[in-house]
């Protein structure tokens, strides 16, 4: 199962009133663990950034000029998300702004039954707590400190680590064999792996739960995966 965890900046909060997208930042996942192959693009918006937009990401007028237009990544940016899903942090506000782009350019929408938002997730799953990205890396003791201002591609990094946890925590050693996607274009090569945690989360499981399934990996035979971490 492939799916797409993914960011944006803006220049505000509404495209019906002139703000535009100005960065892409995405990360692709297999089966819910990161391939490496990523997408990121920055966007020349065509007008002026605001002062509150800046102070998110840091974006200006002068590193954007000349950047290429959203018409001009429309398609790629298609072509790298296809028909996966896509996992976004308030999912409202990016599809509003993607599918308001791709409306200008007469390209395909995106469906909204494709997204799947981790805000609501972290809402449904701890009722009455924080549900920022920040809030939910420090739940998850996920290290966030090169986030200094909101990036795309960073923010795509790290909420990929957070869904994996929302959904029920990593299993990297259950994918054998997986190679490495090639990218291209506007795709990065970086083989990206989730950070590891400054601290380790507390063991789900009871000690019940552990003798149990050591009788049971006793009659896999003399040699089985799950002894190989020890």
């Amino acid at each position: 199962m492939r799916e797409i965890v993914l960011d944006t900046e803006t220049t505000g909060f509404e495209p019906e009133q002139g703000d535009r997208i100005v960065e892409i930042g995405c990360v692709e996942l297999l089966n819910h663990m990161p391939t490496g192959r990523t997408y990121h693009q920055y966007i020349d918006p065509k007008r002026a950034m605001p002062e509150d937009a800046f102070k998110v990401h840091g974006l200006g007028d002068d590193f954007l000029r000349g950047k290429p237009v959203f018409a001009a990544i429309a398609d790629d940016f298609l072509k790298f998300v296809g028909d996966s899903k896509l996992v976004i942090h308030n999912a409202a506000f990016d599809m509003k702004f993607l599918n308001a782009e791709l409306r200008w350019l007469n390209k395909r929408q995106i469906p909204w039954e494709l997204a799947i938002d981790t805000l609501a997730i972290a809402r449904k799953k701890f009722p009455g707590s924080p549900a920022s990205l920040d809030a939910l890396c420090r739940r998850f003791n996920i290290n966030n400190t090169a986030r200094t201002l909101h990036g795309a591609l960073l923010d795509s990094e790290i909420l990929a680590e957070v869904y994996l946890e929302l959904i029920g925590g990593r299993q990297p050693d259950l994918i054998m064999g997986q190679s490495q996607s090639q990218t291209s274009g506007s795709e990065t090569k970086s083989a990206w792996r989730a950070m590891p945690r400054p601290k380790p989360l507390p063991a789900r499981l009871t000690d019940d739960e552990v003798a149990a399934h050591d009788v049971f990996v006793g009659t896999l035979g003399g040699a089985p995966l799950w002894r190989k971490p020890l």
